[in-house]
């Protein structure tokens, strides 16, 4: 029987990706809306790290199932970082991609250093509290006018040399091999025996533990 894990988004683009990437091993992936609406999570972290985990937990403690959640951004770093954490809300909230990533060309202007990363931690957490955490990283550019049409985001902006393509460019299987989120989701896959696993053993504990993110080490199999 396939184990269920929800995910912790509602961004349509990203459930393709999770669900083509995982399509051959046994697991139903469920989105949140699956569930109907439910309190979203509070994204206040300073960090990828903080904002994994904060979107996994609340999903699996309200709905009582393990979840998945991924906080991903574009890190600029001639702009010291941005947008980073707030890469999905650049332009201020409520943001389209366009709008974000009009704002990051304009910032750009002139800016002679365009190295760039994609970065992602994903977050796998049962409804106790304790989670996994894996993480991914691509390199690229920032070019100076959108190209491709495919994607989301800033992927129209962000140029992959091993490619010579933008993320935009590149077909879901080309960009699922390089990128961030791919190469986190690939480390899940290299353990996913041993995910299941520990999800089962937590899932079998009747007293659920008290939450405390700083208590929890990654990819820690000893209990």
């Amino acid at each position: 029987m396939n184990r269920v894990i929800v995910l912790a988004t509602s961004n349509i683009n990203k459930i393709r990706e999770f669900k083509e990437i995982l399509k051959d091993f046994p697991v139903e992936l469920r989105s949140v809306s699956e569930f109907g609406p439910i309190p979203p999570p509070v994204e206040d972290g300073e960090t990828f790290d903080d904002n994994a985990y904060k979107k996994a937990y609340h999903t699996a403690r309200v709905l009582g199932l393990p979840a998945i959640a991924d906080d991903s951004g574009l890190v600029v770093y001639a702009l010291n970082g941005e947008p980073g954490v707030y890469s999905a809300r650049y332009a201020g909230e409520n943001s389209t991609d366009d709008e974000n990533t009009e704002k990051l060309l304009k910032k750009m202007q002139n800016v002679k250093d365009r190295q760039a990363s994609f970065k992602c931690v994903l977050s796998i957490s049962v409804p106790s509290g304790p989670a996994l955490t894996y993480e991914g990283q691509c390199n690229g550019v920032i070019i100076d006018e959108k190209r491709g049409k495919e994607g989301f985001g800033y992927d129209p902006v962000f140029f992959v040399e091993e490619f010579g393509k933008t993320f935009a460019e590149l077909t879901s299987s080309q960009k699922n091999a390089i990128s961030h989120r791919g190469k986190a989701l690939s480390e899940f896959q290299a353990e996913f025996s041993k995910v299941i696993k520990w999800i089962d053993q937590r899932l079998s504990e009747e007293k659920p533990e008290k939450p405390d993110h700083n208590q929890f080490l990654h990819n820690d199999w000893s209990s």
